[in-house]
């Protein structure tokens, strides 16, 4: 399940492309499937080494590379406050659900500004703010975890931030409906709680709905997502030619 639109973030194969805070590499793997030249970071690199592996069983299965496109895929450990890549490296960066996490957040938009070329064009993801907020106000385990959540925005404070680091919002979209109900319940009945049948009903519906993408779900995904769509993306540009950064 993608969070990031590629094609509004103008990917195209042979891109070198950085998946900051790559997670499980859910991103990865798809831009490896597009030809790029993929690099996924992050810090665990228990789950580093997965993507690793799953990069390899995607070079043996012949799926890395969009029609006949060559890509590459490598998998870095990283700090996001000081990225091991020189400036200007990547024509793409994307920071999906990670900014969220990180007490030192500014540096860490500072970080991926420098290494997107000017021209460049990258996509930031975090959770919305109404649907986070009532997941704070269930539950302070949802956020209070080692790791865990440190802040909520609002849509105008992530592009501001954004902007003083020197990139410039050139679309917002708002995602996953679907999904801020699940949580709501998981905050509500215990996000330990795995027994509990309504939050495990609605993960079996969600997964159904990933797997066989119903119109049903896929429709009320859409209806949703403007009014409480789990995460918001925002695509960015790097202008051609610096300008002033307050």
């Amino acid at each position: 399940m993608l969070t990031v639109d590629f094609d509004r973030m103008g990917v195209q194969p042979g891109d070198r492309v950085l998946d900051l805070g790559c997670g499980a590499g859910r991103h990865a793997f798809e831009l490896y499937r597009r030809g790029t030249q993929v690099v996924a970071l992050d810090q665990d690199e228990t789950e580093l080494s997965a993507v690793a592996a799953m990069f390899q069983a995607m070079r043996e299965a012949g799926e890395a590379g969009e029609s006949g496109a060559g890509g590459s895929a490598e998998s870095v450990p990283g700090d996001a406050l000081q990225l091991p890549f020189p400036d200007g490296h990547f024509d793409r960066v994307l920071a999906a659900e990670i900014l969220e996490h990180i007490p030192d957040d500014e540096r860490a938009m500072a970080e991926l500004a420098r290494v997107l070329r000017p021209g460049g064009t990258a996509a930031v993801t975090v959770p919305r703010y109404l649907p986070e907020r009532i997941c704070w106000a269930l539950s302070d385990a949802y956020h209070e975890v080692e790791g865990g959540h440190v802040r909520i925005y609002t849509g105008h404070e992530l592009v501001d931030k954004l902007a003083k680091v020197g990139l410039v919002a050139v679309g917002t979209d708002h995602v996953h409906g679907l999904h801020a109900p699940y949580w709501w319940l998981k905050c509500a009945v215990g996000v330990d709680n795995q027994d509990h049948p309504l939050p495990n009903l609605y993960h079996r519906m969600l997964v159904w709905d990933i797997v066989s993408k119903p119109w049903l779900t896929r429709t009320a995904d859409r209806l949703l997502n403007p009014l409480i769509g789990k995460s918001l993306v925002v695509y960015l540009r790097k202008p051609e030619r610096p300008s002033a950064v307050a």
